[in-house]
């Protein structure tokens, strides 16, 4: 019998902490996130499901008194090195937020955002970059005629797979995604899974999600998070249907959160 293969490790979180000033908001965190595959993080909330999440690309470094010890390793980069290049790192790694973050600018523009943003591309260069960046995210056909609309007048969904489009333009990585349906009905919902199940051939997905079925339908791992401690991460269906701890299994049941 062959054995399934091992995915290789993409991300790499060693005894990692957290403070907002004198709260303690993640608690010794110690993870492994697989290359290519969705990773979910569940748990009620406040329990830093995405304070992990803008750990990975220190998004949380523009807030105010905020102090970190431990390491997130990046294939064998660590994040919080002395001679990280913070902006090459959020290069590698896009980010999508719970609401559609456009820029009140052309769909054209939104996507050609980072690439000019991170170097002097020719037009040549960002129209294909744009071109590539809506077929990725399956808004090419919808948008080709339309790119210098002004993007906030989409419908939400559009608006939600154009802010995938413009994290992918600068050819990350890694994906990470705070909430990414929560302000999404559910056949759009749907549709954004489903984005998501096609991205995972190229990316590694980090998402947060207080829907316990959304995790299971789209996730191969998961982490349950409670008080700023991950209590317990593995395969999602070990993590849901046979839990190590009685806490991740009082959550999944519903008995709290």
């Amino acid at each position: 019998m062959i054995e399934p293969a091992v995915p290789r490790e993409k991300i790499r979180v060693d005894d990692f902490n957290l403070h907002y000033g004198d709260f303690h908001a993640l608690k010794a965190v110690n993870v492994r996130i697989p290359e290519r595959q969705i990773t979910a993080l569940i748990g009620p909330s406040g329990c830093g499901k995405s304070t992990l999440l803008r750990s990975i690309n220190r998004m949380n470094d523009t807030i105010a008194g905020v102090r970190v010890a431990g390491r997130v390793i990046i294939d064998d980069d660590d994040v919080y090195g002395s001679r990280v290049d913070v902006e090459r790192l959020r290069r590698r790694i896009g980010m999508v937020f719970q609401r559609p973050n456009l820029f009140p600018l052309t769909v054209f523009e939104n996507v050609a955002y980072g690439p000019r943003l991170h170097g002097k591309p020719s037009r040549a260069t960002l129209a294909a970059t744009v071109e590539a960046g809506l077929r990725g995210v399956g808004l090419w056909e919808a948008l080709k005629d339309r790119l210098d609309e002004h993007a906030l007048a989409l419908p939400a969904e559009q608006q939600q797979r154009l802010c995938i489009a413009r994290a992918l333009a600068t050819r990350p990585e890694v994906l990470l995604m705070d909430e990414p349906c929560s302000a999404l009905d559910p056949i759009a919902t749907r549709h954004i899974e489903a984005l998501m199940r096609e991205l995972v051939d190229r990316y590694t997905i980090v998402i947060v999600t207080h829907n316990m079925q959304q995790a299971q339908r789209v996730s191969s791992h998961a982490g349950f998070m409670l008080m700023g401690e991950l209590v317990e991460f593995g395969p999602t269906p070990q993590v849901f249907e046979v839990p190590s701890d009685r806490r991740t299994a009082d959550y999944v049941a519903g008995r709290f959160g």
